[in-house]
């Protein structure tokens, strides 16, 4: 390669999926509600392994680290994901639970961000997570090496690109017992809700 990698990669193309059609003043009252929307229009887009996504946590040095995991359900109370009780994601987790998450669906141009803290879920949660995975993914897995982590978001973001950068945000934040919602195009808010009800 003679280009230089600086070079190379501005050549590549960039948000080159198609997003639907979003009118975020129609979106609903909580953000889990509107990412189970958007999760389902991916996944019907054909968005390989849409509930793919980045876990970001911080070690107790206070350097970021991150993986990809797979998103185990979605409620009012949170996201959840799993792992083993003794690894290092594990380990942070329980010195530092906070993490953010992040999905990143290319075909429909769209990527959702979520930041809060976690908690681990109570024993037989864990345990029937562990039950649910095929027999080859729980071998050698006892249950109580098994661990269900739920990320409790205090902000979410839905972010959907545009090829003239006036890329859309809608962010969700936790107020309360509800939820603000402020509308964002670029980097400039343009609408602000008031506090909806969870």
């Amino acid at each position: 390669m003679t280009r230089s990698a600086t070079d190379w990669l501005r050549s590549l193309p960039s948000l080159t999926g198609i997003p639907p059609a979003f009118d975020p003043s129609d979106a609903p009252d909580t953000p889990e509600q509107l990412f189970l929307e958007w999760i389902s229009a991916a996944s019907e887009a054909g968005v390989a392994e849409p509930h793919a996504m980045t876990l970001a946590t911080v070690d107790r040095d206070g350097f970021a680290d991150a993986r990809t995991l797979i998103l185990k359900d979605v409620d009012r109370r949170g996201w959840a994901f799993a792992g083993h009780r003794v690894s290092r994601k594990s380990e942070q987790l329980f010195e530092r639970p906070v993490a953010a998450l992040n999905f990143w669906w290319q075909p429909v141009t769209r990527a959702v961000r979520v930041r809060g803290s976690v908690i681990p879920a109570d024993a037989d949660e864990s345990a029937a997570d562990l039950v649910a995975r095929s027999p080859a993914a729980r071998d050698g897995i006892r249950p109580g090496d098994w661990l269900l982590w739920r990320l409790v978001p205090d902000r979410v973001e839905f972010w959907q690109g545009s090829v003239d950068r006036r890329h859309l945000r809608l962010v969700y934040e936790r107020a309360g017992e509800g939820w603000t919602r402020r509308i964002a195009t670029g980097h400039t808010d343009t609408h602000q809700s008031g506090e909806t009800n969870a």
